[in-house]
């Protein structure tokens, strides 16, 4: 049977605050072209670390989280703790690496911050400055535990690329890397 109509939805919220999340460079990490012949043949080839300067700035003070989200989560050497780099384009039953993500030298409405995680969505907070996939990261002044409202946050994002080790990567043509990741602010 054929349906005459279908349903729309529209949905959303309109809230009288909101935060705006920048990362510098646009967000890319561009590592240019890497020489097949510098990859380890047996195990992962690190670049050169990278870093994006991070800025969140509300209307007001809010309660936020960022969680990391893998676009290419299926690619993943180390799901849990690092984000994939996308498959061999030419052999795509090869998984090209790894991305690490951290925060650093966080600073909260002018004063430093200590970074917060949590792995089950806001239950239990610890001091972690690792951003694995789908972890709650809030921010709180030093010797706090739990996640504060915060107008502006800043912080240094430190990327670490690996590429997967040469002798489970077919290199005899061009390769692009393609990590997708997004810092998705949420409020509490």
């Amino acid at each position: 049977m054929a349906a005459s109509d279908v349903e729309l939805n529209v949905v959303g919220s309109i809230t009288p605050n909101a935060c705006d999340v920048l990362l510098s460079d646009d967000g890319i990490v561009d590592h240019g072209m890497v020489p097949a012949r510098s990859l380890n043949q047996y195990e992962l080839s690190p670049l050169p670390s990278r870093q994006l300067e991070l800025h969140v700035s509300c209307n007001e003070a809010l309660l936020f989280v960022l969680v990391g989200r893998d676009n290419r989560a299926d690619s993943s050497l180390g799901p849990g703790f690092y984000y994939g780099l996308g498959w061999n384009a030419h052999a795509p039953d090869e998984r090209l690496g790894a991305v690490g993500l951290a925060l650093r030298s966080a600073v909260a409405d002018g004063g430093p911050a200590l970074v917060l995680a949590s792995s089950n969505q806001g239950l239990t907070w610890f001091p972690e400055t690792n951003v694995y996939p789908d972890n709650y990261m809030g921010f709180a002044r030093p010797g706090t535990l739990v996640p504060e409202p915060h107008r502006l946050v800043t912080a240094t994002l430190h990327i670490n690329t690996s590429i997967n080790a040469a002798s489970f990567l077919t290199l005899n043509q061009e390769v692009p890397l393609d990590g997708a990741i997004v810092l998705d602010l949420r409020y509490l």
